[in-house]
This record gives C-alpha cells, sequence and structure tokens, in this order.
C-alpha cells in the first residue's frame, strides 16, 4: 500500500525541526538590512534624549499664558539655548532644537506676535502644558527592547537600530545555497536548440526567488541524467542548502533520489499533498539539508515558495519564517478539491481572486501573469463567487 502523502504544513514543520539556525556572527549595520536579529537589539540611549519642540515658535511657561514675554535667546537643533526660562520670559525656538530649562510648553509662531524682544499672543494659543514639546524618551529609553531575536531587520528597523546607538548588528550568518539542474535536454538560456532540447530556467528562477534574502548562492549547473556524474557532485558538496530541479520522481532517468543514496543522503520525507510539486523529496546530506524539487518551473516555484524561501529564512534566525497568507473573495466559482492542496495561479482584479483557467505545471507563461495563488486545501468543497479564499500574495 502506497504511504499516504504528507500534508504541506506538516512538511514544513518537520523541515524546520531538523534544521538549527546557522551561527551567529556580528556585521556592520549598514550590512544588515534584510537579515533577521539573532539576539534582541536594545537601545543604548534614551530618543529624544531631552525634550524637543514639534514645531518652530517660542518656548514659554504655560503658566504665563496669556503673556506677554520677553524674548532673552535662540534655541535651534545641535544648538540649545545656555540659559533657563524664567517669569515671562520666552526662548525662539525651532523644531527639532532642546527645550530650555524652566519652560514647558511652544507657542507656535503663527499664533504669536513679536516686535523686538517683546512677545505677545496672537491667536488661541496652546491649549494644554506640554503642547508641541517631544517628551525626553518619546521614542524610547535606554534598555527598551527595540527589536526582538528573529525578527527581520527593515530598513525602517535598521534606521532604528542606528539611532540607538548601534554601529553593528548580531545575525545568522548567510545561508550558503547550492542549485543544480538536472535533465538531457537542458541547454542553458540563449544557446541554440536542438530539436528535442529546451532552455533551463529552474536555476534562474530560484535565483531570483531567493534574491532578497541574505544567501550566498553557489550554482553548480546542469548535470546529465547519469548516476555517477549526479553521485560524485553530491560527495562533494560544501554549502548549508542543497537544492536540485528535475530527476525526483520514479521514472527510469530520475536519478536523483538513487544518487542522493549512493552520497550517503538520508530522505526524511518524499512526495507531498501537493499541486502542484507532489514529487519533492527532503533530507540531509552531511551537514547539508536537501531539497529536491520537481523539474516542471510552475511546480519549482511552488515548492520554492513554500519550502526553499521558508528554510532558508528559517536557518538565517526567522522566527515566522512562513510566507504569509490574507484572505480575499473570489471573482468566480471554483470546483471542489480533491486529496491534495492546490495552489492555483491567479489575478487579483478589483480586490477578487480570479484562477486562471489553465493550470498546467510546465506554463511558464501563466505564472508571469499570476499575482496570487489560491491556496485550495485538500478535500476543499465547491466555493461560490464572492466566498473567502486564502492568497498568498507572488508579485
Amino acid at each position: 500500500m502506497a504511504a499516504a502523502l504528507l500534508p504541506v504544513a506538516e512538511a514544513q514543520q518537520r523541515l524546520f525541526a531538523r534544521a538549527a539556525p546557522l551561527a551567529e556572527e556580528e556585521v556592520p549595520i549598514a550590512l544588515a538590512a534584510g537579515r533577521w536579529a539573532a539576539r534582541d537589539i536594545l537601545a543604548r540611549r534614551t530618543q529624544p534624549a531631552s525634550a524637543l519642540s514639534a514645531m518652530d515658535g517660542y518656548a514659554i511657561r504655560f503658566a504665563d499664558l496669556p503673556g506677554p514675554w520677553e524674548v532673552i535667546g535662540e534655541s535651534a537643533a545641535g544648538r540649545g539655548f545656555a540659559g533657563a526660562v524664567a517669569l515671562g520670559q520666552a526662548v525662539r525656538i525651532f523644531t527639532g532644537a532642546p527645550l530650555p530649562p524652566g519652560a514647558d510648553t511652544i507657542l507656535v509662531q503663527e499664533e504669536a506676535a513679536r516686535e523686538g524682544d517683546h512677545l505677545a499672543l496672537a491667536g488661541e494659543g496652546p491649549l494644554r502644558l506640554g503642547g508641541n514639546v517631544r517628551a525626553r524618551g518619546l521614542d524610547f529609553v535606554e534598555g527598551d527592547v527595540l527589536l526582538r531575536a528573529g525578527a527581520r531587520i527593515t530598513p525602517a528597523a535598521l534606521a532604528l537600530a542606528a539611532l540607538a546607538g548601534h554601529a553593528t548588528l548580531p545575525v545568522r550568518r548567510k545561508v550558503r545555497v547550492a542549485l543544480l539542474s538536472t535533465g538531457d535536454e537542458l541547454v542553458a538560456p540563449g544557446v541554440p536548440l536542438e530539436p528535442d532540447q529546451i532552455p533551463e530556467t529552474n536555476r534562474l528562477l530560484l535565483a531570483a526567488m531567493l534574491a532578497d534574502l541574505p544567501v550566498e548562492l553557489i550554482d553548480l549547473g546542469i548535470l546529465p541524467d547519469r548516476l555517477d556524474v549526479l553521485e560524485a557532485a553530491f560527495r562533494a558538496l560544501d554549502c548549508d542548502l542543497l537544492v536540485t530541479t528535475g530527476g525526483a520522481s520514479v521514472g527510469d532517468h530520475d536519478l536523483v533520489r538513487p544518487a542522493l543514496l549512493a552520497a550517503g543522503a538520508e530522505i526524511d520525507f518524499w512526495k507531498i499533498a501537493l499541486r502542484p510539486g507532489k514529487p519533492m523529496m527532503a533530507g540531509r546530506l552531511g551537514d547539508a539539508m536537501l531539497l529536491g524539487l520537481p523539474g516542471n518551473p510552475v511546480s519549482v516555484f511552488a515548492t520554492a515558495t513554500l519550502f526553499v524561501r521558508p528554510l532558508v529564512a528559517h536557518l538565517a534566525g526567522a522566527a515566522d519564517p512562513l510566507p504569509r497568507s490574507h484572505m480575499v473573495p473570489l471573482g468566480e466559482p471554483l470546483p471542489a478539491n480533491g486529496p491534495r492542496a492546490d495552489y492555483l495561479r491567479a489575478e487579483l482584479v478589483g480586490g477578487s481572486a480570479f484562477a486562471a483557467t489553465i493550470q498546467d505545471s510546465s506554463m511558464l507563461r501563466t505564472l508571469a501573469r499570476a499575482t496570487c495563488l489560491i491556496v485550495r486545501p485538500a478535500g476543499a468543497p465547491e466555493a461560490k463567487t464572492g466566498d473567502s479564499a486564502e492568497i498568498l500574495d507572488i508579485a
């Protein structure tokens, strides 16, 4: 009796359980964008370090309203007023400038009338104590956790860490990913084709899908359907993750699995309850994780979305490595689904998802037009127009 196909979610969790995040390293902050924090990142200073003006105007004491005041000086960003504000006094102040001692409120310049050093109220004035003032520590105080371990270091997070006093950040080292395609029919893009040849696209596709992740790619090229050549390549491997495409099924020329076993690999699971991408395999080869993807390009895209990218993110320290999904209405009905989860190429039009008419896994043109994948769980009943559906954004 054939073994039951492994559900997608279970296969993902088994992958993560077999592979620990890579070693930690400290990198200059300018090189940390797109990485994941290996440890909690704490504020090393308070921001703002002192109370600042949020507007151009005059620093006053709220209790002195409605004035008048004597202007005794000026406070600008990086050049604060050296004295203090006493009863009936005001200091000209600019946005981002430190609030002088004694002052507690900003009278904005649009509501002030000044002649020489004489200042009077010309409008409603501030309505509360501390109006138009950015309090000390408004953004963060020293010791605050700004980024949790496992969080992605986005451009905004990078700027926040710099503002908090960091010149370097702790991250996991980059993931060394080896890419290999198999198939006697494959040739490099642009090479003149014989009648039984096609351009190889899968490594190009995978490299582009990993471009935003912290990886070092190792291109092992196109290898022929020969057991000895594949086994030799696998034995010489030095990487954190091997990703093969093609040769993962059970045909006479599908030699990836036997070559991996001959090279000493352990296959953890093989065949997923997934369409497209059922023949995917996963395991370990020495210190490296391995993923054997099918050869059809759409199957490669689907399995890379669900397994390759999440595994790379997990190795790189992501606390939440799985792709994010959200719910949208269907633009048209969908039939009941079979025993495998289906990831349908689709487009979002007017906020609704429309699945492509033909879902053949060899059709790259349909994939290139798609903006999302509609997730149809195994055994899902017929869906009507307007029913809510889970989607993964891919464009």
